[in-house]
């Protein structure tokens, strides 16, 4: 109950702040970019005067897997982005503010204060990240080829694993400062030293959470789900439990203290 009365309060929140409109369609829109553009380059090009006269632009079509895994890459650049943005001051605005000291003055226990809200804006990047490659797979398949429902849906599910292990990064460093801005600056400089340590040193952590895209873009090559994606998917959500239990922890011992 206690839990339920935070989750339908955060829901509420993020509703009268637009988010649930305004986030899916961000996403949509950074989904369907690529695929739209790759598509109509040569007349986009022709149409702005971009060619000397007498000349064509002919580019070779890119499969349909490919395509696709450039509307993860835009979700992958700006989305996270979105992500510590949106969520940036839903535990440390409350901290300063004084309601978080308020809420948790009644019997609610600080890892349900904590999880009900991550799950909240779980709900909100799932549903959009959802909508977003689902818009993504229709242009891919009507413009380009077919890329399965199988694969749509793996790769829902895996990134997925990846916002959602996002999400909980920022959540943790709400626990940590009072200041939005801080976090929002610790969680983009955690998110940029773990892609770029995951890129350097893949092949010792080939299960990183970070190495998930790398991964699913081998999967809709090979059609086949990887030991690495299984072993990047367990580590997020390993990393996830670990987050969510740390940041309850954090928050007790600062609201304590």
């Amino acid at each position: 109950m206690q839990w339920l009365t935070v989750f339908n309060k955060e829901l509420l929140e993020s509703w009268r702040n637009f988010k649930w409109i305004w986030v899916p369609l961000v996403f949509i829109l950074l989904a369907i970019t690529d695929p739209l553009t790759t598509y109509y380059l040569p007349q986009i090009l022709e149409a702005t005067g971009g060619l000397p006269e007498g000349a064509t632009f002919e580019m070779p079509e890119p499969p349909p897997s490919e395509v696709f895994m450039m509307s993860v890459s835009q979700l992958n650049l700006i989305g996270v982005l979105i992500i510590a943005l949106i969520t940036m001051g839903t535990i440390s605005g409350e901290r300063k503010s004084g309601v978080a000291e308020l809420i948790l003055v009644k019997p609610i226990a600080y890892h349900s204060y904590v999880t009900a809200k991550w799950a909240a804006y779980a709900l909100l990047i799932w549903v959009s990240t959802f909508i977003a490659l689902v818009a993504s797979w229709y242009y891919v398949n009507l413009l380009f080829g077919e890329v399965s429902a199988g694969s749509l849906l793996r790769t829902v599910f895996f990134y997925g694993l990846w916002m959602t292990f996002i999400l909980t990064i920022s959540i943790f460093m709400n626990t940590l400062s009072k200041t939005a801005g801080l976090v929002l600056f610790f969680t983009i400089t955690l998110v940029i030293a773990l892609n770029l340590l995951s890129s350097v040193f893949a092949h010792v952590v080939e299960w990183s959470p970070a190495l998930i895209s790398t991964h699913l873009r081998n999967n809709l090559i090979s059609g086949e789900l990887s030991s690495a994606l299984w072993g990047s998917a367990g580590t997020a959500v390993l990393f996830i439990i670990l987050l969510l239990a740390g940041a309850a922890y954090t928050l007790k011992h600062k609201e304590i203290s």
